[in-house]
């Protein structure tokens, strides 16, 4: 592939060395190394890549920041990686129209912080955000606490500009809230993780930040008390902006071997509660909210400075990687059940045979799942023994009304299992999507389905 070097505006890795962070993300998945990893600047480049990607049969797999957890910016043996970072562009805010418009380099945290120089928010905020690439969190639909309010990533995305299988850059979308043109080509390239082809930047909605907060940890003396509070508090008219919770068994380990903030933390189960309504830090707000919560909340803690709002959620985000260095060999799932099924849902967790702590998102159902210890086989995962390991839990979310991911997509990770237990009929709907829109195959191939 030495046409590579002839590339306009492009860095070319082929040196082991360089790539081989290229061969994983943040999931378990393992790839090959690539047949080299390439750093674009202009689309010419692009449009050769595609060019002869089509005419020699391998594939171009896009990547972030490498932040994500299901494997979907892995490579295989024919593959090129089109690391994105090196892209061009500038991130604008258009204060009139409520808007940012973004390159896919541009790292999500920059995102937000443009937004709020302007006294405005960009509510989509995955655990990973202080690191992970807007274009990433693009392709993924990143989710975040936020969720439980204000949804995911695609709520949010007005217009893409994408590289697709003609070898052009195609802007889908308009810059307002109002297009009604038919089926929306730009919500159905975010969260495509790159199958159908490569954002190279958006156009999002924004709003005015949000000038009230009120926080509270709310320790529970009993696990079985957790997963009614998301309806008790809904019924009595109160939308929190995060729900998140821990359970009993991360909370243990975490006062056992976390930082001396975590090892301070109370209840049998624990829930962080937060609120961003207007007026939502007075008395006014704050006292019918106790009401609500009844004998929950004798013991609340409620965070009355920016700072020890900033401490509770410090503990919160650093959960997940406290978790990866106590259990190297973890393997964090992202399911997601109906809130009315949640009280069932973690009684029969509890009744599997599976080593598992979980926390996450309980606002919107979306539960972190963690298998402390996934099978090795000779040195390396035994993927078969993790499917295995995953499929009940999987099948209860489904059972449930429920689905496997909620967040991280598929990727690699839960391929065979979003295969086993998806609609065949939406199974052959999107293989036909991809048909249409990537013929050769150019594009990620592999991947979800």
């Amino acid at each position: 592939m030495d046409w590579l070097d002839a590339l306009p505006d492009t860095r070319v890795l082929r040196d082991p060395a360089q790539t081989a962070g290229f061969r994983h993300d943040e999931s378990h998945v393992r790839g090959p190394e690539p047949l080299a990893v390439v750093k674009p600047r202009s689309r010419e480049a692009l449009r050769t890549l595609v060019q002869r990607a089509g005419d020699e049969s391998f594939t171009l797999v896009p990547r972030g920041a490498g932040s994500g957890k299901a494997g979907g910016c892995v490579p295989d043996a024919r593959s090129v990686v089109i690391d994105l970072s090196d892209w061009p562009g500038g991130i604008t805010v258009n204060t009139a129209n409520l808007t940012l418009s973004a390159p896919a380099s541009a790292g999500l945290a920059a995102v937000k912080e443009h937004a709020d120089a302007q006294g405005l928010w960009y509510p989509p905020d995955p655990n990973s955000w202080p690191l992970c690439s807007f274009g990433g969190s693009l392709a993924t639909n990143a989710g975040g606490p936020n969720a439980c309010k204000y949804g995911m990533t695609r709520r949010w995305v007005l217009s893409v500009e994408a590289l697709m299988a003609d070898g052009e850059v195609h802007r889908f979308g308009i810059d307002s809230v109002k297009q009604n043109t038919g089926p929306n080509l730009a919500q159905l390239m975010v969260g495509s993780e790159g199958v159908f082809g490569m954002i190279l930047g958006a156009t999002v909605a924004l709003v005015p930040r949000p000038r009230d907060y009120l926080t509270l940890l709310l320790p529970l003396p009993d696990m079985a008390l957790l997963p009614a509070l998301p309806a008790r508090l809904f019924t009595a008219g109160f939308l929190p902006s995060a729900l998140e919770f821990w359970d009993s068994a991360v909370l243990a380990d975490l006062r056992q071997h976390g930082s001396d903030d975590a090892r301070r933390l109370p209840g049998e189960a624990l829930v962080l509660l937060e609120f961003d309504d207007p007026g939502c830090s007075h008395t006014g707000f704050l006292e019918p909210l106790l009401d609500a919560l009844g004998p929950l909340a004798s013991d609340a803690q409620v965070a009355t400075t920016g700072a020890q709002r900033e401490a509770l959620w410090a503990v919160r985000r650093m959960t997940s990687v406290h978790l990866k260095q106590r259990f190297p060999r973890k393997v964090s799932e992202d399911v997601v059940v109906p809130r009315d099924r949640l009280p069932e849902f973690f009684a029969r967790l509890a009744a599997l045979d599976a080593k598992t702590v979980s926390y996450g998102h309980l606002g919107d159902g979306n539960l972190h799942v963690n298998l402390l210890q996934a099978p090795i086989l000779d040195g390396e995962l035994d993927g078969a023994a993790l499917d295995a390991a995953l499929d009940p839990l999987f099948a209860l979310c489904i059972e449930l009304g429920g689905t496997l991911s909620g967040e991280h997509g598929i990727g690699l990770a839960k391929r065979e299992a979003f295969l086993k237990h998806a609609d065949p009929f939406a199974i052959a709907a999107l293989r036909g999507i991809k048909q249409a829109l990537d013929p050769k195959g150019v594009f990620n191939a592999g991947k979800i389905f």
